[in-house]
C-alpha cells in the first residue's frame, strides 16, 4: 500500500524538519519541503503531492494562502494566530483542515487522516456525479437507436437506476421545461417529498434554495441553466427547506441534459448535504481562536477582538486598555502535583478572572500561565480599579489538590491606547508587547503587583536595555569572549583542609574593547531570554578543559554554577556526561552549584538530575540557602553535599542576632543531615572568627580570597597560600 504524500510548505527551516521528521515516523512521505510560494508551485507541480501543509504565513510576496489558491491540492493549514480577515480569506479557500502551532503529532495525525478521508470521499463523489451525467447523456441519446439496442438499453438504465437509488447525493432530473421527471431516494429524502408525488412539479416546488442567513429565497439553478444553456453551480451558503420546514446546507450543481444534435432535453441536479462538513470548519475555526483547555480567547481571538473593536470606534478616539497577566507560584503547583493539577488551576483561575468584567471586555489565554484583557471603551483608572479586583480575587483565592493547599499571585501589566492622546501604534503586537514588559517589570519589582507602562518609563527601558544584551550575549559566545575566574572555598580552623584545591568556578565576560564585564550585568538578560543554557555549557566545556590540563583533579574540588534552564533539560545533562568522558574528568573532583529557588522551581527535574550525577560521583551544593521562605521544609528532597548559606545572613551576622540565628540553625541542620556547609560573603576577620567559632566548615569572600583567573590558581601549589595574612 502507497504511503500518502504530504507537501510541507514552511519558511521556518527547524519547524519543517521537525514536521518531516513527524510525519515520517507517523508513515506518510513527504516528497518535498517548499518555504515559499514559487517553490510550492514547483514542488507540486514536480511531486503531485496527496495534501499539503501550508504555513498561512510563509514570507515573500504571497502568503500562504496566495500559494493553496494556486497549486489546486487540497491543504491544511498551519497557523500560531491569524487576523480575522486572514481567517475569512483562508476559509474561501476550501481548507481541508486547521492545525494551530504548537501542536502534538496526535493531532496532526488525527487532522491528515481526517483530510485524506475527505479527499478519498470527494473523489468517488466525483467519479460518480461524472459518470452519473455521462451515463444519463448515453440514456437519453441512445433513445433514436432503440429498436437496434432495446436490449443493452433497458440494461443500461437498470444500472443507471440502481446507482442513482444507491448514491448518498441527491439526483433530481427535469424535462425541458423545468418539470421533474425522476428524483433518487436520496433527493426525495432530503427534500421531504415522494417520489411519485414530485414527478410533474415544477422544480421550484420541490427544490426550495434559500440563503442560509438571510432566509431569502434564490432563484432556481436548473432554470437558470435551462435558460442560459449553460451549466451553473448553486450559490454559495445555500439552503435546502424541506416539505416539513427544516433546512440543510447543500452545495453542488446542475448540467445541462442534451441530445444527440446538442439540443436541450432536460437538466439535472446533483447535491449533497454539507451541514456537517460546514459545522465542523466552523469548529475548526473556532479552536484556530480558542484555548481548549479553557474555553477563552487564544491571541488570534485577542487580536480579532481588537480588530472588530477598532472597526466599530473609527473617527471615536475612546480609550481602550489592555491588561497583560501572568500568575505567580503557578509552575510550583505543576511540579509538585503535576499537569492535571496545573489544568484544574487555570479553570478555576479563568472563572475568577471573569468574575469583574462586563460582557464587551475580550478575556484570552496568552500561554502556559499567562492571560490577556482587552477592555474596550475603558479609561485607564477604571481599568486600574478592574485589574485590583482581579488581582484580590487571585489573592483571596487558595488551589487545593488533595492534602495540599497552594497560595497563588498575580503580576499585571497595563497598556493605555486609542484615546485622544493616544501616542502608542493601534498595532495590538506591539501594546501586547509593552504589556508584556510592564508586566515583567511587575514581577521584578516583587511579584503580585500591577505596573502601568508610560511613554519613556524608566523600568522598562532597563528592561529594554537587557533586550540589547541579547545580542552582545549571543556575539560573545560566538566570539569565545567569556572568561573564567574562580575564587577559593577555605576550610575553617576546626577541620584539616582536604582539598589542594577547593574553587568555585565563576564566569566574566570581554566586552568588544576587551573590557572585564561582572556577571551581575549581563546574567540577568541571559536569564530572561534564555541563554543560560548556552552559557553553562560554554563554562562546563571550558572548565572541564582547563582542569584536565591543570593536572590537579586528584585532590580538588571545582565548583560550577548550574542555571534553572538546565536543570530542566535532559540535553545538558547528556553533555555533562560526554564531557566527563572527553577530558577524563573525575567525577568525584566536580561539585554542580544550584540555587535554591532553581531547585524548588524545578522540583521533580532537580531530583532526577542530581540523583543522575551523583550516581556517577559528581557533589551538589545547595546555593543561597535561606533565601526562599520554606527551605528547611524543601531540602529533604534534594541529596546534596554542601549548604552555601546566603549570604545575606553571613554579612550582617556581627551586627543582626536574627541573622545570626539563622547561620546557626542552617548550620545545625547541616550537620544533623550530614551535609557540611559553605558561609558566603565573609567580609573581615570578625565574621571569619565568628563563624568558626559556631562550628561552619567552610567560608568564600573577601577576607579568605578574590576572584582571580582561573589558570591564576591552578598554577599556585596550595589553595592555602591564597589565604590572607
Amino acid at each position: 500500500m502507497m504511503k500518502p504524500k504530504i507537501m510541507v510548505v514552511e519558511d521556518e527551516a527547524v519547524v519543517a524538519l521537525n514536521l518531516r521528521h513527524a510525519l515520517s515516523r507517523l508513515g506518510y512521505e513527504v516528497p518535498c519541503i517548499a518555504a515559499s510560494y514559487d517553490q510550492a508551485l514547483q514542488g507540486a507541480r514536480a511531486t503531485r503531492p496527496d495534501l499539503v501543509l501550508m504555513d498561512i504565513n510563509i514570507s515573500g510576496h504571497k502568503d500562504g494562502i496566495d500559494t493553496a489558491a494556486a497549486i489546486d491540492i487540497p491543504v491544511i493549514y498551519l497557523t500560531a494566530y491569524a487576523e480575522q480577515s486572514t481567517l475569512d480569506r483562508a476559509k474561501a479557500t476550501k481548507p481541508h483542515g486547521y492545525l494551530l502551532k504548537p501542536f502534538s503529532e496526535r493531532e496532526l495525525h488525527a487532522t491528515l487522516q481526517m483530510a485524506l478521508e475527505r479527499c478519498r470521499i470527494e473523489e468517488e463523489l466525483r467519479e460518480s456525479r461524472e459518470s452519473l451525467a455521462a451515463a444519463y447523456v448515453e440514456i437519453q441519446t441512445a433513445k433514436d437507436q432503440l429498436e437496434a439496442h432495446a436490449t443493452e438499453l433497458r440494461h443500461q438504465k437498470e444500472r443507471l437506476l440502481v446507482t442513482l437509488n444507491a448514491i448518498a447525493d441527491g439526483v433530481v432530473t427535469t424535462d425541458d421545461r423545468g418539470l421533474i421527471n425522476f428524483i433518487n431516494p436520496a433527493a426525495a429524502e432530503m427534500t421531504g417529498w415522494d417520489p411519485a408525488e414530485a414527478c410533474g412539479q415544477p422544480s421550484t416546488s420541490v427544490m426550495d434554495l434559500r440563503d442560509a442567513e438571510t432566509g431569502n429565497r434564490f432563484s432556481s439553478p436548473i432554470e437558470t441553466a435551462l435558460l442560459t444553456g449553460k451549466s451553473v453551480g448553486m450559490p454559495a451558503n445555500c439552503a435546502l427547506v424541506d416539505r416539513s420546514g427544516d433546512t440543510r446546507l447543500v452545495e453542488d450543481s446542475v448540467a445541462l441534459i442534451r441530445d444527440r444534435d446538442r439540443k436541450v432535453i432536460g437538466a439535472v441536479m446533483v447535491f449533497h448535504d454539507v451541514s456537517v462538513a460546514r459545522q465542523l470548519a466552523e469548529e475548526m475555526t473556532y479552536q484556530a481562536t480558542h484555548d481548549p483547555l479553557t474555553g477563552l480567547f487564544q491571541p488570534a481571538g485577542v487580536r480579532a477582538a481588537a480588530d472588530q473593536s477598532h472597526h466599530r470606534r473609527h473617527g471615536d478616539p475612546q480609550s481602550n486598555v489592555l491588561a497583560y497577566l501572568d500568575l505567580d507560584q503557578f509552575k510550583i503547583i505543576n511540579d509538585i502535583c503535576g499537569h492535571a493539577a496545573g489544568d484544574e488551576t487555570l479553570r478555576q483561575v479563568t472563572k475568577l478572572l471573569r468574575a469583574p468584567l462586563r460582557a464587551s471586555d475580550c478575556l484570552a489565554r496568552l500561554g502556559g500561565d499567562e492571560f490577556g484583557v482587552l477592555l474596550e471603551g475603558c479609561q485607564l483608572d477604571e481599568a486600574t480599579r478592574v485589574v485590583e479586583a482581579m488581582k484580590k480575587l487571585i489573592n483571596d483565592f487558595h488551589f487545593v489538590w488533595g492534602d495540599r493547599v497552594f497560595p497563588i499571585g498575580v503580576s499585571i501589566g497595563l497598556v493605555s491606547f486609542g484615546g485622544k492622546d493616544d501616542r502608542l501604534p493601534l498595532e495590538l503586537n506591539e501594546i501586547l508587547r509593552l504589556a508584556d514588559s510592564a508586566c515583567y517589570t511587575a514581577k521584578e519589582g516583587g511579584r503580585n503587583g500591577i505596573h502601568t507602562y508610560v511613554p519613556d518609563d524608566k523600568l522598562l527601558t532597563k528592561i529594554h536595555d537587557e533586550m540589547d544584551w541579547y545580542g552582545r550575549i549571543h556575539r560573545a559566545l560566538r566570539e569565545n569572549r567569556f572568561v573564567l575566574y574562580a575564587q577559593p572555598i577555605m576550610a575553617f580552623g576546626h577541620q584539616t583542609e582536604p582539598f589542594e584545591h577547593h574553587l568555585e568556578i565563576l564566569l566574566r565576560m570581554r566586552d568588544a574593547q576587551g573590557k572585564i564585564v561582572p556577571p551581575g550585568a549581563f546574567l540577568p538578560a541571559a536569564e530572561r531570554y534564555g541563554l543560560m543554557r548556552d552559557i553553562d555549557r560554554w563554562v562546563i566545556r571550558k572548565a572541564f578543559e582547563a582542569i584536565a590540563s591543570s593536572g590537579t583533579q586528584e585532590r580538588s574540588l571545582f565548583a560550577i554554577n548550574l542555571s534553572g534552564g538546565s536543570l530542566n533539560d535532559e540535553g545538558v545533562l547528556r553533555f555533562i556526561d560526554q564531557q566527563l568522558d572527553i577530558w577524563k574528568i573525575r567525577p568525584q573532583a566536580i561539585c554542580f552549584e544550584i540555587t535554591e529557588t532553581s531547585a524548588i522551581s524545578n522540583m521533580l527535574t532537580a531530583r532526577a538530575f542530581i540523583t543522575m550525577l551523583r550516581a556517577r560521583g559528581c557533589r551538589f551544593a545547595l546555593d543561597d540557602f535561606g533565601s526562599g521562605m520554606a527551605s528547611f521544609a524543601y531540602l529533604k528532597h534534594f541529596k546534596v553535599d554542601f549548604l552555601k548559606i546566603d549570604g545575606s545572613f553571613v554579612k550582617d551576622m556581627m551586627d543582626n542576632p536574627v541573622d545570626a540565628a539563622m547561620v546557626q540553625a542552617i548550620n545545625g541542620i547541616g550537620q544533623v543531615m550530614g551535609i557540611q556547609t559553605i558561609a558566603e560573603y565573609v567580609e573581615n576577620d570578625d565574621i571569619t572568627q565568628l563563624l568558626m567559632a559556631g562550628g561552619i566548615d567552610y567560608g568564600q569572600g573577601y577576607a579568605l580570597g578574590r576572584p582571580v583567573p582561573l589558570e591564576t590558581l591552578l598554577t599556585r601549589p596550595t589553595v592555602a597560600a591564597l589565604a590572607p595574612a
